[in-house]
Order: structure tokens, then sequence, then C-alpha cells
């Protein structure tokens, strides 16, 4: 099996052009691809993580991919997938958080003897000169068929800002020059991106030669990778700071059943048999396989020893088993007691596990909370110091979220 069928199989590809090109360079090492990046944030996040394992699969195979950093289309805002604009960024925080993603996409992909690239497009689009730009590749593009293109579509009735429309072209523009500098013969994205990612191709063939390697092809990547990649909190993060390695972990012991073995085919480099092997798992089965996930991810992203740190102590809290040593913790401070007592509301809100009193009220009344194995369902419930140091003190709220507080 190439890595073309191994893509397939694995549940990865939605859209193509020239399918029969694109096979032909994949399987033989022969694709410069490339993935692009907005640095909206200083971290990446689960929603880019089956991105990084393409990367990863692509190389192995003898492909070369070039990791592009939107910092220059960062300072417009991709329309695709949202409603409102996105709020505009300093061109510090911008470089900032550029060089976190460059730290945390060394775990994927091998950066050494030009096996890849990691390049920025503000070293192009920052210093165009804005009408020979739009003379030379804006009268490449029909406003009636970006106007048709999803991405702007959804946004047509709230308002779309003339800054945003730029992006597809923008977008476009990087596969050119990509192309041109570096012989760049394949772009991927996310299914949303499809009619961006079109142009570029179309770009590069009028700009260029009509039979130029230009291939395009779009994964089942942000529809999946964005459902993947949230909770009712916000984003999972692959910075252990932001996101722990046992709440990383956590997150995938905890997935659906539905989606278990769709996250061990598309993100993890386990053999396709042994998950086809899977398929008929039900009960603790099941779980095993769900334990299988979260220990291949949170090693991929945070290393062996994290992982088994963290599935230590899943087992202590779930199983009765294992140590508690790397559950999560947080230590209470003296502004957290009023007349050294703290009550169960206090308790969760200063753990994080609830964003104000009232939700913690909630949380309570509706039975999902625990102290200690224990339910609790008095709001009036209090402890001390003494209380919280005596023995292990583990706060529950519902079936996923949980800490060790401190005293």
């Amino acid at each position: 099996m190439g890595i073309y069928e191994e893509l397939q199989a694995r549940g990865l590809l939605a859209q193509l052009t020239d399918a029969e090109e694109i096979r032909d360079l994949i399987n033989n090492g022969k694709a410069t691809f490339y993935i692009g990046f907005d640095p909206t944030a200083d971290s990446l996040h689960v929603g880019h993580f089956m991105a990084l394992c393409l990367m990863k699969r692509l190389q192995e195979a003898g492909n070369k991919p070039i990791a592009l950093i939107g910092g220059g289309t960062a300072m417009i805002g991709d329309p695709s997938g949202r409603t409102d604009m996105r709020s505009m960024m300093t061109k510090e925080t911008i470089e900032h958080n550029c060089e976190c993603f460059k730290k945390q996409m060394s775990r994927f992909i091998d950066f050494s003897e030009g096996k890849a690239l990691m390049v920025n497009n503000a070293d192009w689009l920052l210093d165009l000169n804005y009408v020979e730009f739009i003379r030379d590749v804006g009268a490449c593009f029909s406003v009636n068929n970006m106007l048709r293109a999803e991405c702007y579509k959804q946004r047509m009735e709230k308002g779309l800002s003339f800054l945003e429309f730029n992006y597809m072209i923008m977008q476009s523009y990087d596969f050119l020059e990509l192309y041109k500098r570096y012989g760049c013969n394949m772009q991927f994205g996310g299914d949303d991106q499809w009619s961006n990612m079109l142009g570029g191709t179309d770009l590069i063939r009028r700009k260029l030669s009509k039979d130029a390697y230009a291939m395009t092809i779009t994964l089942l990547m942000n529809s999946e990778g964005k459902k993947m990649g949230k909770t009712q909190k916000g984003a999972v993060w692959l910075d252990p700071d932001k996101t722990t390695p046992f709440e990383f972990y956590q997150y995938w012991r905890n997935v659906d059943d539905a989606d278990v073995l769709k996250c061990l085919r598309m993100l993890t480099f386990l053999p396709l048999e042994k998950i086809d092997e899977m398929d008929g798992w039900e009960g603790s089965q099941l779980n095993e396989a769900k334990e299988i996930l979260a220990c291949e991810l949170t090693s991929l992203v945070h290393g062996e020893e994290e992982a088994e740190k963290a599935k230590e102590a899943s087992k202590a809290l779930f199983a009765g088993g294992g140590s508690s040593e790397n559950m999560p913790t947080v230590t209470l401070t003296e502004a957290d007691y009023k007349d050294g007592k703290i009550d169960i509301q206090g308790v969760l809100v200063a753990a994080g596990m609830a964003a104000s009193r009232s939700e913690a009220r909630r949380a309570v009344e509706q039975g999902g909370v625990t102290v200690k194995g224990e339910k609790v369902t008095d709001l009036k419930t209090c402890y001390t110091k003494e209380d919280i140091a005596a023995e292990e003190f583990i706060v529950k709220k519902g079936k996923k979220s949980f800490k060790k507080i401190l005293a």
C-alpha cells in the first residue's frame, strides 16, 4: 500500500484535483507540499493536529513538507468557518506566535538537512505594492466566482469586510510564490479551504503554464479537526502550559465511542490492520481502545514519559489504582479562605472547574460534584485548611473534570 492509498484508507482525503498525478507524486516521494498555519494564538491546538500528523506521514514517505506560517495573512484574517471578523493582532504578537509554532512543529517534522522548510508569508506579502499586486494577480480573479465560494457566502448576511475579501487572493498568491521559490507542487488544507486553494492552483496555471504541476488536495481536516479540538471550555492546546499532558490524555480518553476508531485511523501511526481488529470491540474493550488512542497521541505531542504519567494518573482517579502524583493540582491561597474556611462553590471556582459561583452552585445542585469520592449536595459545605491537608483532597465535577486540591 502506497502512502496515497493509506491516506484514503485512513479516511483523510476529501477533494482532489489531478488524482492520478497526486498519487504518482506522493507515492514516489516527489511531492514538495505545503500546509498553512495562521498564528492566531501562541500555541497550536488539536485542530492543527491532523495537519501535523499528515506532514509527518508524507515526510516519512520521502516527500518534502513546507510549513507555511501565515505572518502576512494573519494581518487580515481568514473568513472561512467564521461568522464574525477576527480581532486584529499587532505585528509583535504575530511574530511571537510564529516562534511558538516553530518549536511545536519540530516535534512532528524533521527540519534537518533540507528535509523540510518553514517559511513565513510575511516575507513576500508585507512588501507588496498594492497597485502592482491588483494589476498582476487581482486581474486573474472573478468577483462573481469569489462570491459563490462557501467561505464568503456564509458571511454575506452578517457582513464581510473588504479586508477579509482579499484573503483568497493572498492565499492563492502564497502557492504561486512557494511554487516559484521552492518548487512547491502540492497544497493540502481543510475541506473548508477548497475555494481558496483552487484559486492558487488556477493562478499558477494562468501565470506560468497550463500544464504546471500544481495540485490541490483538501482533507477531512477542518470539519473533523474543529470538532475534535473544541471542548466546552475552549481549545485543547498542544502547549503543556495551556493544556497539561494529563488534560490532553484525558481529552482523548473521553472521546465519544463513535469517534474512537476514526481518531485512531486519522491521527495515530498504528498499522491499519491493528486498528481494523478493534472494529468490533465493545464495552471494556472499547475503553481499552480509548486508552490506546490517548497514549499514542499524548506520546506524539508530549513524549512517552508524560504519556505514561498521564495514564497512571487516570488510573488513580477512575480505576482506584496507580499514583495520584501526576494529577492536575491547584494550591489554594489565603485569599481563597474566609474566616479560615472555603465553601464548595469557592473550591470549584478556585480550582478553575467553574467560571463563577453560580455555575458552581448549579453543578452541586445537579449532583455532579464529589469530594474524596463522596457526592456533595449541600451548598453550605465548607472545608478548613486542615480538612484539605489531612488526606488527598480530590474534587470531581461531572465525568471528566477533576483536580487535586492542596492547602
